[in-house]
């Protein structure tokens, strides 16, 4: 198995969680998945899964509709038929992004840095 398919596998695993109603960035399943930064494997990742993932889940940022015309409607009319709002042309980022559950690792992190 070359190392790509260990990533993609869990970036797919990643977007599996996204739960229906909410949304993710390419940016957030990246760093969710423990890849910070490679927001366009998601891309590739979602390109090669075969259609058998919540695509339409993951957005750019700022809730931005990357994909171009007919797929762009779909995505759109997908999200709209799970209750996601949109303020004009994004998603309510506010309202329908997903909050990734902390790991262990990071709220060890986290609770350090607040007692400083």
């Amino acid at each position: 198995m070359k190392t790509s398919d260990g990533m993609f596998a869990r970036i797919r695993a990643t977007i599996r969680k996204i739960p229906r109603g909410k949304v993710a960035t390419y940016g957030d399943v990246a760093y969710a998945a423990g890849f910070p930064g490679a927001a366009r494997q998601v891309v590739w990742a979602l390109h090669g899964s075969g259609g058998f993932l919540p695509w339409q889940r993951v957005v750019g940022a700022g809730g931005k509709i990357l994909l171009p015309g007919v797929k762009g409607a779909e995505q759109r009319f997908l999200l709209q038929s799970e209750g996601v709002a949109f303020l004009g042309l994004r998603v309510d980022m506010k309202q329908h992004r997903h909050a990734w559950p902390m790991s262990r690792k990071t709220k060890r992190k986290t609770q350090r840095t607040r007692r400083s």
